[in-house]
């Protein structure tokens, strides 16, 4: 496969079933914020040294191509699914697990904190606040091409363990937590 096809050189990209769209799309546009997401999740395993954390956002990295899948494909949910899409509530259901064994371990959280810490750790923030705008891109799409509502809880819980993960990432590395 080549990397270049020149079919996007007239501002264009296709779809999975094949429609061809301006690369402007608000569905281009959605799956692209989940892209650059994915690529700052591998940003944060670059300066990880917690096997679990590392492990962790590289499932997500996964998760995250079956998300992408999802709203590249205006048939998905109506197609077969295939094993590398296939993700279900029990994911969101583990982030939620995972939120309550960090936070558990982590400082009562008394409000709002400065975007910082160790190098993971303030990437982690960068990654939250791109995942909200994935979230907010996602939410957004016009009705014909709405996400399913999983797509959106699976975004809106991924901020949050981000978030909570930012947190364990600092105490880790014994960076002070700055309050606003």
């Amino acid at each position: 496969m080549k990397i270049y096809t020149k079919t996007g050189d007239d501002g264009s990209t296709g779809l999975f079933d094949g429609t061809r769209v301006p690369k402007s799309n608000a569905r281009v546009d959605a799956y692209g914020e989940v892209d650059e997401l994915n690529s700052c999740l591998g940003a944060v395993r670059a300066f990880l040294e917690d096997t679990e954390l590392r492990d962790l956002l590289l499932g997500i990295q996964r998760d995250l191509f079956a998300l992408g899948a999802r709203l590249a494909d205006p048939a998905f949910e109506k197609r077969p699914k295939k094993g590398k899409t296939e993700l279900g509530e029990e994911r969101i259901v583990e982030f939620e697990r995972l939120m309550d064994r960090f936070d558990a371990q982590l400082p009562p959280l008394r409000g709002f904190l400065l975007p910082g810490g160790t190098k993971a750790g303030a990437l982690l923030h960068v990654a939250r606040t791109v995942c909200r705008r994935a979230e907010r891109k996602i939410v957004g799409l016009p009705a014909a091409d709405a996400a399913s509502p999983f797509v959106v809880r699976y975004v809106n819980r991924l901020s949050d363990l981000l978030f909570v993960l930012a947190r364990a990432e600092n105490q880790r590395g014994h960076e002070e937590q700055l309050p606003w």
